[in-house]
């Protein structure tokens, strides 16, 4: 049984696309591309889920920050 993670909160795989959203228990999500389906599948099974995606995921994937509308309205306006 794989453990919660003390990092991620939650994550999604797209096979149609090979994305992964994570979901980090800081509220800060990202979206890494180019994911092949055996990784996400791994990392779903991984007993240790934040060191499984440091070790093989984090830094090897193109990856972009998801930030909503008003989350970027608060970073211009304070």
């Amino acid at each position: 049984m794989a453990m919660p993670s003390s990092v991620i909160r939650r994550f999604v795989y797209c096979p149609d696309n090979s994305e992964l959203w994570v979901e980090f228990t800081t509220g800060r999500r990202y979206v890494y591309s180019e994911v092949p389906e055996e990784v996400a599948n791994t990392f779903r099974s991984a007993f240790a889920k934040g060191v499984y995606f440091n070790t093989r995921i984090r830094d090897r994937y193109p990856y972009r920050e998801v930030v909503h509308e008003d989350q970027e309205k608060r970073a211009t306006h304070s």
